[in-house]
């Protein structure tokens, strides 16, 4: 299991569980050759039986090739399935009051934020690991999230050195208008899922972070 809060900066792969099932694991089985940092297995089932089938799945493709896996709000099936760590879409009362016991499991601990200030200084006082701002552009696949102020970004990493990660709509087309904000990765859903070549995708990602933080 990787140690609690080790995720390293890079591009985030969120996998979309609605997907036809054969497409969805030759897709991560391509994707995960170009090494993304993290593996988030969204809150996106068509039942329960269907999740626990495919994170079987998903965790025997995984095996041995060190990216932590992440589960999306339900960190009982992190603790179930051994994974690595769990993603909170918010901070709810009830999210928060489960962050120690995680922690004391050695998992990693991540929340999509957005632009209150408020929220973010209780997610960093509670001891996730990671934030996840979104949606930084319009996204289909984040359409319940607003527009994230660069402002708040750029606050938030003066009060916090624990990775910053960026999420929504962000394509090799405008990943550039990112440069102005310090910040270790970004989460990529569409991008990747929808690519004729998955590992290509994350690694055009790749290289395009590598050289915005030059």
């Amino acid at each position: 299991m990787n140690l609690r809060g080790k995720i390293s900066q890079g591009i985030y792969l969120v996998i979309d569980p609605s997907m036809e099932e054969n497409q969805l694991l030759e897709t991560l089985e391509k994707a995960i050759s170009a090494n993304p940092c993290a593996l988030q297995i969204w809150d996106n089932f068509k039942s329960q039986a269907q999740a626990f089938n495919l994170i079987y799945k998903i965790k025997s493709i995984c095996i041995g090739t060190g990216i932590p896996i992440l589960i999306n709000n339900h960190p009982e099936w992190a603790e179930l399935f051994r994974l690595d760590g769990v993603h909170f879409d918010e901070l709810s009362a009830e999210n928060s009051s489960s962050i120690p016991k995680i922690k004391k499991q050695g998992k990693i601990i991540g929340v999509t934020i957005n632009n209150d200030f408020e929220l973010i200084q209780s997610a960093i006082l509670a001891g996730v690991d990671y934030l996840s701002f979104c949606s930084m552009f319009t996204s289909s696949t984040s359409n319940s999230c607003e527009l994230v102020n660069f402002e708040i970004i750029k606050r938030t990493r003066k009060l916090t050195k624990i990775p910053i990660f960026l999420a929504g709509g962000i394509s090799p087309e405008n990943i550039s208008q990112l440069r102005s904000l310090n910040f270790d990765g970004v989460a990529i859903v569409s991008g990747v899922l929808s690519a004729a070549n998955p590992s290509q995708a994350i690694s055009t990602y790749q290289h395009l972070l590598k050289n915005l933080k030059k």
